[in-house]
């Protein structure tokens, strides 16, 4: 095993540097695993954009987006074995909460952000707890399983959201996560159109076969109500984090409407509450995901159920990760670059 390896740390004012770490054996409870991608979230781009300095601080190794092959374990690390492809579900919980004890660990009151709280996957070789490890197929392409974390947060909003077959759909936001919601959405039947102000990101969804409504062109709520013959949208997903999403996303709903609220607002928004009395909405918040919802992002990129690789704009190296961020700050094409580790 190599003595060192190479790691990317943030360390504030939009920098990262690339130092070499020495190589230390994983403990009991611990997976070694060596990287192969890595993809840079909306949440690594908040810290990079230094919204998170507080709690990550200037000695971090960020990223949790990845896909990568077991090397070494420790002990009781069961059904486990150096040579398996694997992702890691990058939540690290308490088990002494009352959200533990009620079964529901993914959004446990203590609950550690694997990428956030401790290192994450922006480095060579990851050490991670060996509960958060997913075995993959050995023919899995280890780019697109590097989509299985962010399709994993689809899977959950979809999932929590009871969505029925023909019911119509809108999601507000087509970003990575936007169209990765719209995807299984239309998987799950679904008659799906997506809000998306950005003409690039239009040009890949229209790429995907979708239906866009351009809200700064057409009135969102004229288009949607034309459409349903006034009846309105039965699922609506919230995920662009403006106010102008959350106002559309009361105004477009259907009686009893399910609203799901899928992105992080970093300012309180306002919100209609008449319209929850008027049409008894349901609102619903979604964080993160559940192992089940892991083990479906698995199936459907492994049985290529949807498209994930046309979000995937571009493949840079450990050591150009500061052009990399840069790029996805001056971009407005981009969608979702991947890491790759060289190896």
């Amino acid at each position: 095993m190599n003595e060192t390896y190479t790691a990317a740390f943030y360390r504030g004012n939009r920098t990262f540097t690339i130092e070499r770490q020495p190589m230390s054996n994983p403990k009991s409870g611990e997976v070694l695993i060596q990287v192969s991608y890595c993809g840079i979230c909306g949440t690594d781009m908040h810290a990079f954009h230094g919204n998170m300095d507080e709690r990550i601080g200037f000695e971090r190794i960020i990223g949790h987006e990845m896909s990568g092959t077991v090397v070494a374990i420790g002990k009781d690390c069961n059904n486990i074995e150096p040579g398996n492809k694997v992702v890691v579900r990058p939540l690290d919980h308490c088990s002494n909460c009352p959200a533990c004890h009620a079964g529901l660990s993914h959004i446990c009151h203590k609950l550690k952000i694997l990428g956030l709280d401790s290192h994450g996957a922006m480095q060579e070789f990851w050490k991670v707890p060996a509960h958060t490890v997913h075995l993959l197929p050995d023919d899995i392409q280890m780019d697109l399983a590097a989509m299985i974390e962010p399709l994993a947060v689809a899977c959950h909003d979809v999932r929590l959201s009871e969505l029925k077959k023909g019911e119509d759909v809108l999601v507000i936001g087509g970003g990575p996560i936007g169209a990765l919601v719209a995807l299984m959405a239309r998987e799950a039947g679904g008659k799906v159109v997506i809000s998306e102000i950005n003409p690039h990101r239009t040009a890949v969804l229209e790429k995907l076969e979708f239906d866009i409504i351009n809200p700064s062109e057409r009135d969102l709520v004229v288009e949607m109500n034309e459409r349903t013959s006034g009846k309105g949208i039965d699922v609506v997903f919230e995920v662009s984090g403006s106010q102008a999403g959350v106002d559309a996303m009361t105004a477009v709903a259907a009686t009893r409407a399910r609203l799901v609220l899928v992105a992080i607002h970093a300012v309180k928004p306002k919100v209609d509450l008449f319209q929850f009395f008027w049409r008894e909405l349901e609102l619903m918040g979604v964080r993160v995901y559940e192992p089940e919802d892991y083990e479906m992002a698995i199936d459907i990129i492994t049985n290529g159920k949807v498209d994930v690789g046309s979000l995937i704009t571009d493949v840079r190296s450990l050591s150009e990760i500061q052009l990399a961020f840069e790029d996805l700050d001056q971009n407005p094409s981009a969608m979702k670059t991947l890491i790759t580790m060289g190896n």
